[in-house]
């Protein structure tokens, strides 16, 4: 390695991600703030949603059926929302889908205040407002999901890909680490779950309000260029013809390994508020006091969820820089991998434990090893923008998740169903059997990307 490799080697770590991040440009730095505050109100709010949807009477089937309508979401969002920014502008159009997630945050706080609602004869249960927010809420988190790869692809060495989207993840998920933990302590203040949710959703209502202002007042619109046409379904389907081929293993893989986890992702928190009704209740002694430590399964989710995300977060960037040494594949792998078999581990983890651990403590550890699974997101990222000609990043990246994200649509549905009518564990372990087959299929077919190889 010359001494100018070494040299950057040495500044790719976790601290210089920090420091790279407030160098930034100030429109960047001031979206970055954005971005952390959504996705801090986001993450407080939507894994708990699947409980927040069982207090207000929905069934498991219903629950499926919301991660399905999210899974329809998240692939319908992103090129409209690309469309919006053209004709409009950044600033006007961050500006809308922010008010429109703050406005999703507000739905989902006052649904239990509204009550069944009778249409026509028949009942409008009051879970149904999720949906509805559902909708709102995710419209700033879907916006400009090309642009930020591309962003990152053109100030990044092809070799350093990895790398960079590490920096980027780095802040976008610390967000995801505070969020569930400060969610857990919200909920903590109340036994009841149904008003102690609706004290995070009020603190996700403020930080969607805050996201909205800065971005509106700090961001400088005088760079912004404004389209006049939008190319249709025409663009999207020779986009989808030029994808470049070594993409293609990696989006069977991708596409399989995420049908089996979309199948009991919104399911992981009724695993342990209602399958195990796990808790936690303890004493704590530190520096010569003893202090009690007594929260509910909903409560204690919101720090299982923590602990993913710090391991998360200490993974990401050396998993990063080992995919410079041993190339991209092998580390997107083993992220596919743990992926895959989460949801056995999940389910199955505390029968083969047994009494020799306390369920909380084998949940901190199922928690803590579905963390590494993000050890594979910035390689991931790169080994999809990687490919794609200088300029074309963003459309690359746009359609690589259109079709993944539409072939996904129905795999909550499906998990739900076999959640509801036949058993969890049916249903997390065809999950896990169909993510090990993604993982074999780009074990044996997907390509490196050349730049690492």
């Amino acid at each position: 390695m010359t001494d100018d490799a070494a040299a950057d080697a040495e500044r790719s770590g976790a601290l210089d991600a920090f420091r790279r991040f407030f160098a930034l440009e100030r429109d960047v730095l001031v979206l970055s703030v954005a971005m952390f505050a959504f996705s801090l109100g986001f993450q407080m709010t939507n894994r708990f949603l699947p409980e927040y949807m069982v207090a207000l009477g929905a069934s498991g089937f219903v629950v499926g059926l919301f991660g399905t309508f999210g899974n329809v979401i998240s692939a319908l969002y992103p090129y409209p929302g690309g469309a919006v920014s053209d004709r409009i502008g950044s600033r006007y159009a961050l500006t809308v889908f922010g008010l429109l997630s703050t406005l999703g945050f507000v739905v989902w706080l006052v649904a239990p205040a509204i009550g069944p609602v009778n249409v026509a004869g028949v009942v409008v249960e009051p879970w149904i407002w999720v949906f509805v927010g559902l909708v709102l809420a995710q419209a700033w988190k879907s916006f400009g999901l090309g642009a930020t790869f591309a962003v990152v692809k053109q100030a990044t060495a092809p070799s350093r890909l990895a790398a960079g989207f590490a920096s980027t993840e780095t802040f976008r998920r610390t967000a995801f680490l505070i969020g569930p933990v400060l969610a857990a302590v919200l909920i903590g203040l109340r036994a009841e779950f149904t008003v102690s949710f609706r004290y995070v959703l009020a603190v996700g209502v403020a930080f969607g309000v805050l996201g909205t202002a800065v971005q509106h007042v700090l961001y400088d619109a005088s760079g912004d260029s404004i389209g006049d046409s939008f190319a249709g379904l025409d663009r999207i389907r020779r986009d989808l013809r030029e994808m470049p081929a070594p993409l293609r293993p990696l989006l069977v893989g991708d596409t399989l390994v995420r049908f089996a986890n979309g199948m009991v992702y919104v399911f992981f928190v009724l695993v342990v508020t209602q399958f195990f009704q796990v808790g936690l209740d303890t004493t704590v002694a530190l520096g010569g006091f003893s202090y009690a430590v007594d929260l509910s399964p909903q409560a204690f989710f919101g720090y299982l969820l923590g602990v993913e995300m710090l391991v998360a977060l200490l993974i990401m960037v050396p998993a990063s820089k080992l995919a410079e040494r041993v190339g991209l594949k092998p580390v997107v792998a083993v992220g596919f991998a743990v992926y895959a078999v989460f949801p056995v581990v999940l389910i199955y983890a505390p029968a083969l434990a047994g009494s020799a651990l306390p369920l909380s403590a084998v949940m901190v550890a199922v928690f803590a090893f579905s963390g590494l699974r993000f050890a594979g997101l910035p390689s991931h990222k790169a080994l999809i923008v990687g490919p794609a000609e200088s300029g074309s990043g963003g459309r690359v990246t746009g359609t690589y998740y259109l079709l993944r994200n539409a072939i996904v649509i129905p795999s909550a549905a499906v998990g739900g169903y076999l959640w509801d009518f036949v058993s969890p564990e049916v249903a997390f372990t065809v999950a896990a059997v169909i993510g090990v087959a993604g993982t074999g299929y780009f074990l044996a077919f997907g390509q490196e990307f050349e730049a690492y190889a």
